[in-house]
């Protein structure tokens, strides 16, 4: 029996110093070798140099009285926690037939319309009213990237090709070359954005 107890011990010992130390070390040091800026958050900075963000985590580009900034592209609604909070990711749950998503979507349709200065006959991008499933999705589709490309221009006494041109910048295939459709990345669209003017 005691050689059976000593079995066991040497091989949690063993297994805990693989699994506890081995591993993770290995993987923390393949991502600080070969994928650094991903390992590290892909974190983003402004021109003085301050974090402002991840490349990888939406969020939401409000003024100071809480509303949707006009000055910058807004992002799909989150569904985690109070909006874009990734410490509470997902999504909404409610099931396409549910009365709460179907009225919801039909505000966020009236609210980009209005916010976009867009007329009734214009179709508003699916992405634009629905939340991502984890709820802090940075990326928006072209198509909702381009509706709001001229209230941008407006705002900020831009030429609507300049903001254009940074909306091709940022946008990006789509992944693999046949998953889901090309999207664009509202962070780092809203970072260049700051830097033009």
């Amino acid at each position: 029996m005691r050689r059976q107890l000593v079995t066991g011990l040497m091989m949690t010992i063993a297994l805990v110093v693989l699994t506890g130390i081995v591993y993770p070390m290995a993987v923390w040091a393949i991502g600080q070798g070969l994928f650094k800026d991903n390992a590290d958050g892909s974190l983003v900075k402004n021109k003085d140099g301050q974090i402002v963000g991840s490349a990888m985590l939406g969020q939401n580009f409000v003024g100071g009285d809480g509303h949707p900034d006009p000055k910058y592209f807004q992002p799909r609604p989150s569904a985690a926690g109070d909006g874009y909070d990734p410490t509470k990711t997902g999504g909404s749950n409610l099931g396409p037939s549910n009365p709460k998503l179907i009225d919801a979507v039909t505000r966020r349709v009236e609210d980009y319309r209005t916010f976009n200065h867009l007329g009734a006959d214009v179709r508003v991008p699916v992405d634009a009213v629905t939340a991502s499933g984890s709820g802090v999705d940075p990326d928006i589709s072209v198509a909702n990237a381009k509706l709001q490309a001229e209230r941008i221009a407006n705002n900020r006494n831009l030429p609507l090709d300049t903001v254009l041109a940074l909306v091709s910048k940022h946008t990006t295939d789509r992944q693999w070359g046949f998953l889901g459709e090309n999207v664009v990345n509202v962070v780092m669209l809203n970072l260049d954005l700051d830097q033009q003017t």
